[in-house]
């Protein structure tokens, strides 16, 4: 089967694109412009055109599978169905990527994406993350058919990924503009998404999760379950040590409670492939993954991270793990960069926001990342974050030992000292980054 991808360049849907080249079939696409993604792809043998164009829809293809930011005017979309070329949403497309696998899904507001990423670890599995292990360097991996799967609550589309066994972290209500605010819908996605599985492993102790009618559920109680949580540094490399039920002593990568709950779940999820000193040995082969507590530059006197938190729980939860690591290196002062994404979120959360940034010492606020065609709504952050006096600015940049803060064009700070976390599901990754 020929295979075209229009947003090819996408963090979901080139982990897609990825995993049919490597099933057999014919795969291209296309995006809006070249990205370090779209230029891995080309790497890899896939024919990648951008800019998107009706030019790139050719006679000899057998599906068109499109990003969710495709809209319905997009001219690679309108000339496939003028070609009569079957298209498919990525939700729509799940069932030929997944539908004869033995899937592990992992679903969850929170730490999909860290549980998803360790749980392939553990197993040496085929992964498709929505976001980079740094164990082999990919959103995609592919092995057997035994996947590690990633499933968005965001568009329901988990409820298309077949799962064998359904992984739940947290159920916390998210992305409600997609179930407009209707809570009871929200949550009967996500009873159906675990009852499909012929097993679950879930988070016990969420309070959404707990309400949640579940056929046969597997609880993990984290309060009880895990037992002996410690932090240490290994060369300047974060770690959480923790013993699991009465399965002995587990190490992983990263830093916090949320860390040891993310790895508990991969393994009990893992136990019914492997043995538990395997178990044991291949978690050691996690490290992190990309914009997750991402250490992307450090010396005597900073550290600068990156984290794709972007929701308060999140932050809240990055926030705790960057007072661990303070505490292990006595850098003494921590400067959190935030990029609100979406003005729908920010507002929706506002009050969490407000409350989530309390252990820094300096907020710089940086301007909304928004996409196209959102509501812009108005919103006065001068007002609603004066205790924090933050810094507005306008971009960094980021060198050697020091980022700047530029307004209009001009430096109005430099920061070279302390724990300097960037926060935001933008492009701040990449201003971070030099």
């Amino acid at each position: 089967m020929k295979v075209h991808f229009i947003g090819i360049g996408g963090i979901g849907l080139s982990a897609l694109a990825r995993f049919l080249k490597h099933d057999g079939h014919e795969v291209c696409g296309s995006d809006m412009k070249s990205t370090p993604i779209t230029k891995e792809l080309v790497n890899e043998g896939i024919k990648v055109s951008c800019p998107q164009d009706a030019s790139n829809i050719t006679d000899g293809l057998d599906l068109v599978i499109y990003s969710a930011a495709v809209t319905d005017e997009n001219p690679e979309l309108i000339e496939s169905r003028l070609k009569q070329i079957r298209t498919l949403s990525r939700k729509e497309a799940l069932p030929i990527i997944l539908g004869d696998k033995k899937n592990y899904c992992v679903a969850g507001a929170h730490g999909k994406s860290t549980t998803t990423a360790i749980l392939a670890s553990i197993l040496d599995s085929s992964a498709l993350i929505g976001a980079i292990s740094k164990d082999f360097g990919s959103n995609f991996r592919y092995v057997n058919d035994l996947v590690a799967f990633e499933a968005d609550e965001s568009d329901a589309s988990f409820l298309l990924s077949n799962p064998h066994c359904a992984i739940v972290t947290n159920a916390e209500p998210e992305h409600m503009e997609y179930y407009h605010y209707d809570y009871e819908k929200f949550f009967q996605a996500y009873e159906k998404f675990i009852n499909l599985g012929q097993q679950n492993v879930l988070n016990g102790e969420d309070e959404y999760i707990k309400k949640l009618n579940i056929k046969n559920p597997n609880f993990l109680y984290p309060s009880s379950d895990i037992k002996n949580l410690c932090f240490l540094l290994k060369d300047g490399e974060p770690f959480t040590k923790f013993d699991l039920k009465d399965l002995g002593s587990f190490e992983v990568w990263g830093f916090g409670y949320h860390i040891a709950l993310d790895a508990s779940l991969a393994i009990l999820a893992a136990l019914e492939e492997l043995d538990i000193e395997i178990i044991r040995k291949n978690l050691l082969n996690y490290k992190g993954i990309k914009k997750r507590f991402d250490i992307v530059q450090k010396n005597d006197k900073m550290v600068i991270i990156d984290d794709y938190a972007h929701h308060p729980t999140e932050i809240e939860a990055t926030m705790k793990s960057v007072e661990v690591y303070d505490n292990l290196t006595n850098l003494d002062k921590r400067i959190v960069i935030w990029q609100p994404h979406k003005y729908s979120r920010t507002h929706d959360n506002l009050e969490g926001f407000k409350k989530c940034f309390r252990r820094c010492d300096q907020l710089v606020i940086l301007p909304i990342w928004t996409i196209p065609g959102e509501v812009v709504l108005d919103i006065d952050f001068e007002k609603e974050f004066t205790s924090y006096n933050p810094i507005f600015a306008d971009r960094l940049k980021t060198s050697d030992g020091k980022i700047e803060l530029i307004k209009d064009d001009k430096i109005i700070s430099v920061l070279d000292e302390g724990i300097i976390l960037g926060v935001g599901a933008g492009d701040i990754t990449y201003q971070l980054r030099h």
